[in-house]
């Protein structure tokens, strides 16, 4: 049962596999792919606008804080000269904490903007390979195509050749009939000449022999019923008959003697 069940699933792969390779269309497939190099792409940069903007609030956060900076010194500056050196120890007290949050803000500055540049020579980078692949991908659409419309013209030819291969057939299968039909008239023509075959257009015992004897007994019948007619006129009568006989007879132009 094990060794059916496999076969039946290798079988069924199998199937689908031709299946989804019928369906399957590479021109589809190179568009797909160069629709998520793009998504990949707009991903990168949306990452380098990220880091870019993150760099420019640090960037404002910096110049605040030095500002800030600037004036708890000069505000010290100002108490001591007043006499209020507890008023110029606090404001520095705070411009030293302020100095230690720039330092870290600087190095996060500086390693927001080490990512920044990373990030942009990747985008970089992935632009060209985008714009490479997009440029083979044309080229391969269009081989592909110009290869599927060579393979649509050559089925096309061959089905004709094969149309026409057909025909060629019929036609000769045809002329080799007409060709023993016309040898076995010839042939049967042949035998009822001979005499082998009877012709079936004559009357049953009859050939060209009894034909001709037929005829030429017709012919001595008439010829003594005109002489029995003869000798039943007239002798009036049959003088003229004789000279008419013998007027239609006479070539013309020529008198009798």
């Amino acid at each position: 049962m094990s060794s059916i069940a496999d076969r039946v699933t290798l079988l069924f792969r199998s199937k689908a596999n031709k299946a989804l390779d019928r369906a399957e269309d590479p021109r589809e497939v190179l568009d797909y792919s160069y629709a998520q190099q793009l998504e990949l792409l707009r991903k990168v940069r949306r990452g380098v606008a990220d880091v870019a903007t993150s760099r420019k609030r640090l960037d404002l956060q910096l110049v605040q804080l030095q500002q800030y900076a600037g004036k708890l010194q000069t505000q010290a500056q100002h108490a001591l000269a007043a006499g209020r050196e507890d008023l110029a120890r606090e404001a520095l007290t705070r411009r030293n904490a302020v100095t230690s949050q720039l330092t870290d803000l600087q190095s996060q500055q500086a390693a927001l903007q080490a990512d920044e540049d990373k990030l942009t020579g990747a985008s970089q980078r992935l632009q060209t390979k985008v714009d490479t692949f997009r440029t083979r991908k044309e080229t391969m659409k269009a081989t592909y195509t110009a290869a599927e419309a060579q393979t649509r013209i050559t089925e096309a030819v061959t089905g004709i050749s094969e149309e026409l291969g057909d025909v060629g057939l019929a036609m000769q299968r045809a002329q080799d009939k007409t060709e023993q039909m016309q040898a076995r008239a010839g042939a049967l023509d042949e035998l009822i000449d001979s005499g082998v075959l009877a012709d079936a257009t004559l009357p049953a015992g009859r050939d060209d022999i009894q034909a001709e004897l037929e005829a030429l007994s017709s012919g001595t019948e008439i010829e003594q019923e005109l002489a029995r007619m003869k000798a039943q006129l007239p002798a009036s009568a049959a003088q003229p008959a004789a000279v008419e006989g013998g007027s239609l007879n006479r070539p013309t132009g020529q008198e009798a003697p």
